[in-house]
């Protein structure tokens, strides 16, 4: 099916309880500092806000952002991003304890091999150790290979926990071009997320290096435009089902 026959169908897909996707608890796996606010704010408020627990796995170091900056060399801007996680997650419930930080090149993250097998096991681990259901990670249609290669990891940790129930979260995956192939027609649900809405704004706006010019000094430097922030932080969050 071509993208602009799927990304239609998501918001077509049934709206459900969180209890639908997961009963236990839940581990998000985020390529990049953010992307856990954008694609699953509302879901991680909502567990949160019925006590279920929640694990934040943060795939790469989101060093690639802003190569160029002088004032942010990879070191700092690596440790502001982080900081920023902890401030966004906390808007949303969770603890910063809760957040594990692999720290894997930015753009380069292995879909396979050994590194690739560790980040599942971390993943496999968090999942174990917080008794959850279900994992949720981007994608592997968006257009960025560390959201490809999350869904990846991702895929080697589900044989390391059976029966675990695994979901995608698009977040680029509105940008590609129409006629690019993504594969069969969604399954899954909706998640209506109106009453996390304020914390999602919340949560997103903690990424300021991503949102706002805090980082000036790399004219090549990332930055979320209003648009795409408008769409990620509508009424419902979308979460495609992925085969067992």
């Amino acid at each position: 099916m071509r993208a602009d026959a799927f990304l239609p169908l998501l918001d077509t897909l049934p709206v459900a309880d969180l209890s639908a996707m997961a009963t236990r608890g839940l581990v998000v796996v985020a390529p990049h500092p953010d992307d856990e606010s954008l694609g699953c704010g509302g879901l991680i408020a909502e567990a949160r806000a019925r006590g279920l627990p929640v694990r934040l796995v943060v795939v790469s170091d989101g060093c690639g952002s802003h190569p160029n900056s002088r004032l942010y060399p990879p070191e700092r801007l690596r440790g502001l991003r982080e900081d920023e996680t902890r401030r966004a997650v906390g808007e949303l419930g969770l603890a910063p304890e809760h957040v594990a930080f692999l720290r894997l090149p930015d753009a380069h993250v292995p879909s396979t091999g050994a590194t690739a097998q560790a980040a599942a096991e971390v993943i496999a681990d968090a999942v174990r150790e917080s008794g959850a259901d279900a994992v949720f990670v981007t994608w592997r249609h968006d257009p960025h290979c560390d959201h490809t290669a999350a869904a990846d990891i991702v895929g080697l940790a589900r044989p390391l926990i059976p029966g675990i129930r695994a979901y995608a979260y698009p977040v680029w995956g509105w940008t590609l071009p129409p006629e690019r192939e993504v594969g069969p027609a969604p399954t899954g649900f909706r998640l209506d997320v109106e009453a996390h809405r304020p914390a999602k704004r919340r949560a997103v706006a903690a990424h300021a290096s991503q949102t706002t010019r805090l980082i000036a000094d790399d004219p090549d430097g990332f930055r979320l435009s209003e648009a795409m922030v408008e769409r990620l932080c509508g009424p419902y969050e979308r979460f495609v089902e992925l085969p067992r």
